[in-house]
């Protein structure tokens, strides 16, 4: 969802670069020198306003997390969020997600989360979707072979597209919700704010899996 224009996105962003990194290629196989310690990597891709990623960041700081995501207010806002925290295991990335192997080393991630993406629902569109088997190339290829992926959306026609691309591409699935919000014992759920406005109009889906 596109946002509308914010003027004060761009010079929030510029002022902080100790928060935001807008050339990640020059950070590709260095991350750790952005955190204050080496922890694990963990990345979120099309971070919106970035509820999810700050909260993650928040609940576990033995882990480093990145937040990426392409539109410049998005970014903005999570900045400011992040300005409120100054969490020192989070870092913005305003940047395409779809250059992930420019932007990071091979096996230098730890998992990968994709939260209420663009469901692009045209045929025409398909290579646009995060879960297109170019992007699970990408995402193979900088992830560490036990790493994981986690995948949120209420586009039932995306959730059943991306367990086909995935399954095609020989991935396994650990676990796959078809309502995520009516599990039982549901108590790690992080929200994204997507999921918070809209978890009661629908079926939140969600899947968990990772490469051979």
């Amino acid at each position: 969802m596109r946002l509308r224009n914010r003027p004060w996105a761009k010079p929030l962003i510029e002022e902080n670069p100790q928060y935001v990194v807008t050339s990640p290629e020059e950070f590709k196989g260095k991350w750790d020198t952005r955190f204050e310690k080496e922890a694990p990597l963990f990345i979120e891709i099309g971070m919106g306003k970035g509820q999810f990623i700050v909260e993650m960041a928040k609940q576990h700081p033995e882990n480093n997390y990145i937040g990426m995501e392409l539109q410049t207010v998005a970014t903005g806002y999570a900045l400011k969020k992040q300005l409120e925290n100054k969490l020192p295991n989070l870092q913005l990335v305003r940047a395409n997600g779809a250059a992930l192997t420019e932007y990071f080393e091979k096996d230098e991630v730890d998992g990968i989360y994709l939260n209420f993406s663009d469901p692009w629902p045209k045929k025409r569109q398909a290579k646009r979707r995060l879960t297109y088997p170019t992007f699970l190339k990408q995402y193979q290829s900088v992830m560490k072979k036990q790493g994981h992926i986690e995948f949120k959306t209420d586009n039932r026609g995306l959730f059943e597209y991306s367990i086909v691309s995935m399954n095609n591409f020989g991935m396994e699935f650990d676990q796959i919700w078809l309502d995520l919000h009516a599990t039982p014992d549901l108590t790690d759920n992080v929200l994204t704010e997507y999921e918070e406005k809209f978890r009661k109009k629908g079926p939140i889906y969600k899947l968990e899996a990772h490469f051979k």
